[in-house]
């Protein structure tokens, strides 16, 4: 083989090398290395995310990064989930919600025992629906903590609620962004009365004295979230992480939706 051939042959491999962005340590169920998350809606954020592995044994993390530096979403997002291996290893129940704040764009990365439930439709409605027109509006913040909860309510959701969900997916109100516009304003400026009369009016009454909206919980009879501790969850099969928290063994295969904005 000729000197200029091997000479192609490292450039394109030093090229490939570059472009492919490291996998982030896993740190916790929220990784938020863009700054997109206020401090104590993190927290809050936290504590759904473990009350619903803890309650589904579903594993939903959430990362935010600064820039894909090159990289490929789609392939970025897989490499990451399956390094992390998110989820059980016998059920594959987990879900990486990535978004790339300076390039604008984000994905709802599915593992194969959840693809069924949270399928590529039901994904890009919560990203088209939910996420993006408050992400264009800059309500990072809340789009995230939004679209997190929608992903748990779709999750958590009975035969029925998921029939509700994939005709929302397959033909959505127009009107949908606008609503949750308003109704993120009206919890911010009027706190938890709102955001408790809110609930109770749009949500779902999971049982007597127990309502759920937009992954929120009101009602005397709802739970009251735990508090996020650094060792808190399971953990196995693969030790990617630090902080006490670490995947699974779950299995990714390309399911889910992108987005940008």
């Amino acid at each position: 083989m000729g000197a200029f051939a091997l000479t192609m042959m490292a450039l394109v491999a030093t090229d490939t090398a570059w472009a492919e962005k490291p996998v982030p340590q896993l740190t916790g169920r929220v990784v938020d290395q863009a700054a997109m998350i206020k401090a104590a809606d993190e927290a809050s954020l936290i504590a759904r995310l473990e009350a619903h592995e803890q309650a589904t044994g579903n594993q939903v993390v959430v990362l935010t990064v600064n820039s894909l530096d090159g990289d490929n979403l789609e392939e970025f997002s897989l490499r990451v989930a399956r390094t992390w291996a998110l989820g059980q290893k016998d059920r594959n129940n987990g879900v990486l919600f990535l978004i790339a704040k300076n390039d604008r764009k984000l994905r709802i990365e599915v593992g194969y025992g959840l693809e069924g439930t949270l399928t590529d439709a039901v994904a890009s409605f919560i990203i088209r629906q939910t996420v993006t027109p408050m992400f264009k509006q800059g309500l990072f913040n809340g789009g995230i903590i939004a679209g997190t909860g929608q992903i748990i309510d779709v999750l958590e959701s009975d035969e029925a609620a998921m029939e509700e969900w994939k005709e929302r997916a397959s033909g959505s109100d127009p009107d949908w962004p606008f609503y949750l516009f308003i109704a993120i304003w009206l919890m911010i400026f009027f706190g938890s009365i709102v955001s408790n009369i809110l609930v109770r009016m749009f949500g779902r009454e999971i049982k007597p004295g127990h309502y759920r909206w937009l992954g929120m919980d009101a009602g005397p009879n709802a739970p009251k979230p735990k508090r996020s501790s650094s060792g808190g969850g399971w953990s196995g099969g693969s030790s990617s992480g630090g902080g006490g928290f670490s995947g699974g063994g779950g299995s990714f295969g390309g399911g889910g939706s992108s987005g940008g904005w």
